[in-house]
């Protein structure tokens, strides 16, 4: 069980050492929730099911730890690399730009967006706003447009 712990983790992460720290982390939450688990149920599929809720959970806190929160009344969120430039006067600059086209926006195209590039599934999303799956993609993929256009002299 062990070995094929490993290689979902390993699937997962891609990376040998994430896989090791991802089974072992994997291991704790189930010894300590080990109360949880229903007997007559599928052990395996139980260590499965914490690993890939880790997974996920670690993933959603690197996506928040590289996220840029402008402190304007409007909130916007962007998700940013560490190296991504806008440290600079110049990225500085073209991060007001994008903020000024977004926050432009009607407020059907603002949120979903917003909540896209704050690492929100589409269906997420979907969900919270209460609107059809293909609603959510078609206001995302029109703000992108409307980004790309207006801001095709900052690229």
């Amino acid at each position: 069980m062990q070995e094929e712990l490993l290689r979902f983790a390993y699937k997962l992460t891609a990376n040998r050492e994430e896989a090791n720290d991802l089974l072992q982390e994997t291991s704790l939450k189930a010894l300590d929730n080990e109360d949880k688990f229903m007997p007559d149920t599928n052990f395996k599929g139980w260590m499965y099911t914490i690993m890939r809720n880790i997974f996920i959970n670690n993933y959603r806190k690197i996506v928040r730890d590289q996220t840029y929160v402008d402190q304007t009344d409007n909130l916007f969120h962007l998700n940013l690399p560490q190296d991504s430039g806008f440290e600079s006067t110049e990225g500085a600059y073209d991060l007001k730009e994008m903020h000024r086209v977004v926050n432009a926006l009607p407020k059907e195209y603002k949120v979903p967006f917003s909540m896209h590039v704050s690492g929100f599934k589409y269906r997420e999303i979907a969900e919270k706003l209460e609107l059809p799956l293909g609603t959510v993609k078609s206001r995302i993929f029109f703000t992108r447009q409307r980004l790309q256009q207006e801001l095709k002299d900052f690229v």
